[in-house]
């Protein structure tokens, strides 16, 4: 556990020394602040005491910039050859991994706790329903977790960070957007399968405000599979 601690402190810190994320932070709270209180279906459009608009905002916003902190994470160490080193070193490919992905989650969490004046804020509006503001954070933080895990993987597949971008945004787009469409598309199981893949579905059923374990077992296996998957493929390394 150290290990990953301290690894997850160097990640951390990267992020921050190199601008990136000063950036991310800078960018998401724009985007978000713009299109909840300003533009679109914002807050005062909907004429009620919600952050729906907000978690709808969040929710593509965070797919587009998660790619982008995650593509450097093990690409750019496959290149540099400063993965080989750090391997050298008393920690497993499982530790390295695991501290990666908890580098980049927090620093969205960092992100998403700088919104809490959007709810305070919206809370002095009118009457709120503070479970489902709840949900709708652990939705985002879930989503959030389930999109760092694969673009941890396809990091891990190739030494180049631009494929590794647009490999992650590739195979996010399909349970983004394609599952969703398929499954009203498709007939019987296979759209019912397509509509159970798809992240929009378990996403939106936990930021309304129902907490369901289907949608819970359903992130937490994508987590897993995607941590699993780049420990395979560091494992197999030349």
């Amino acid at each position: 556990m150290k290990s990953i601690i301290t690894i997850t402190k160097r990640e951390l810190n990267s992020f921050f020394d190199s601008l990136m994320a000063y950036i991310m932070i800078v960018a998401f709270l724009g985007f978000s602040g713009f299109f909840t209180w300003i533009q679109g279906r914002d807050v005062f459009f909907v004429n009620q005491a919600s952050l729906q608009s907000f978690f709808s905002i969040a929710y593509w916003t965070l797919f587009f910039f998660i790619p982008a902190l995650t593509m450097r994470q093990i690409a750019e160490e496959r290149k540099t050859g400063t993965i080989e080193m750090l391997l050298t070193k008393p920690v497993s490919e499982w530790q390295i991994v695991s501290g990666k992905f908890l580098a980049t989650l927090s620093l969205i969490v960092i992100a998403l706790l700088l919104t809490i004046p959007y709810y305070i804020t919206v809370s002095q509006l009118g009457p709120i329903d503070h479970g489902a503001v709840m949900l709708g954070y652990l939705g985002l933080i879930l989503m959030s977790a389930a999109y760092v895990c694969i673009g941890i993987f396809t990091s891990s597949l190739t030494n180049n960070q631009i494929i590794a971008f647009l490999l992650a945004l590739f195979i996010g787009i399909f349970f983004h957007i394609i599952f969703d469409i398929l499954s009203n598309g498709l007939p019987g199981i296979l759209g019912n399968i397509s509509h159970y893949l798809s992240m929009s579905t378990h996403f939106e059923s936990i930021s309304r405000g129902v907490f369901d374990s289907k949608d819970i077992i359903y992130f937490l296996s994508i987590i897993v599979l995607g941590l699993v998957g780049s420990e395979a493929v560091l494992s197999k390394r030349d």
